[in-house]
């Protein structure tokens, strides 16, 4: 269906550059890239998906913008973040940091997302997602990144119409974080229908994907970060959609607003917040725009829905 593959084709064409243009003119001076040792990780849980297949790089990491990168991740894991019990309302959210699906942004749309969230009562887990492999060298990974914006690099045609394919590994690796959670639930004190998914760019497009095409993940809910707004076929079961974009995003600020107006005309529950400015990736840097404001809205949005307490 056209629709469909619209989607598909930011997928596969688009995906490159999405989340990794991250527009932030506040940490321009360390917008070089500076390899770095992987960072610990004594609470990831690897995910059980699977090694990428065809992978040949390692997982390497990088500091820029004054935040933490992964890249050429082979290996899918998720990091708990939870509550004080006391505080805990029994709802929780995987968080699917961006990155154009060849690098995530761990800190600026993970980590500090999922403390936030603890924060407010709800558990948060941040999904590493596997990507599309990288140069391993950090010299030859910067060439090609400034070759593609150059537009010496043209993506070629999607290779499928369909997002499921497009996107398998990373989906599946989604659909295992919701399955762990749901097995984990008694443990980690979550109720097992009240688990959403929240993303920013890239992995916005993988939550997106993930409540359409991610079969037993079931979102109870998702929130899209300045991922694209191309429509949508929207299921009658689809789950209640938070949206939040600046008008001056270099990426989608001009794409329209068809997955919102596809949410509206299948009635399901839908809110968008458009920010006069902020650009792509402004996540949880602080900035002086408005755009900085989306968390709270996210959590006040949370809160309507009744997930900032415990379920009756």
């Amino acid at each position: 269906m056209k629709t469909t593959h619209r989607f598909t084709h930011l997928v596969a064409a688009g995906a490159i550059a999405l989340a990794y243009a991250l527009a932030a003119p506040v940490h321009a001076q360390n917008d070089k890239m500076t390899p770095i040792a992987a960072p610990a990780q004594p609470d990831a849980i690897v995910l059980g998906t699977g090694a990428l297949p065809g992978a040949k790089a390692h997982e390497s990491w990088h500091t820029q913008y004054g935040s933490t990168f992964a890249r050429n991740v082979t290996v899918a894991t998720l990091t708990p973040f939870l509550p004080d019990p006391a505080k805990a309302t029994g709802a929780a959210v995987i968080v699917a940091p961006g990155g154009g699906f060849k690098t995530l942004s761990m800190n600026n749309e993970g980590w500090d997302v999922a403390k936030a969230l603890a924060d407010k009562g709800v558990a948060a887990f941040v999904l590493k997602y596997r990507l599309n492999q990288t140069p391993q060298e950090m010299d030859a990974f910067e060439r090609e990144m400034q070759k593609m914006f150059s537009g010496a690099a043209r993506p070629g045609r999607p290779p499928t119409d369909n997002p499921a394919v497009t996107l398998a590994p990373q989906i599946a690796d989604a659909r295992a974080a919701f399955a762990l959670v749901r097995a984990r639930a008694a443990t980690w004190h979550v109720d097992p229908d009240r688990i959403g998914m929240l993303g920013f760019s890239a992995g916005a497009m993988l939550t997106m994907a993930t409540a359409l095409h991610g079969q037993d993940a079931k979102p109870a809910f998702i929130g899209d970060i300045y991922g694209p707004l191309a429509p949508v076929a929207v299921p009658a079961d689809a789950p209640p959609l938070f949206v939040a974009l600046a008008a001056d995003d270099p990426l989608f600020g001009n794409g329209g607003f068809g997955l919102v107006d596809s949410w509206r005309a299948a009635k399901r529950p839908v809110e968008f917040h458009l920010f006069e400015q902020g650009g792509h990736g402004f996540g949880m840097y602080p900035k002086t725009t408005t755009s900085t404001g989306w968390f709270d809205a996210f959590a006040r949005w949370l809160g309507m829905h009744g997930y900032l307490k415990p379920a009756h």
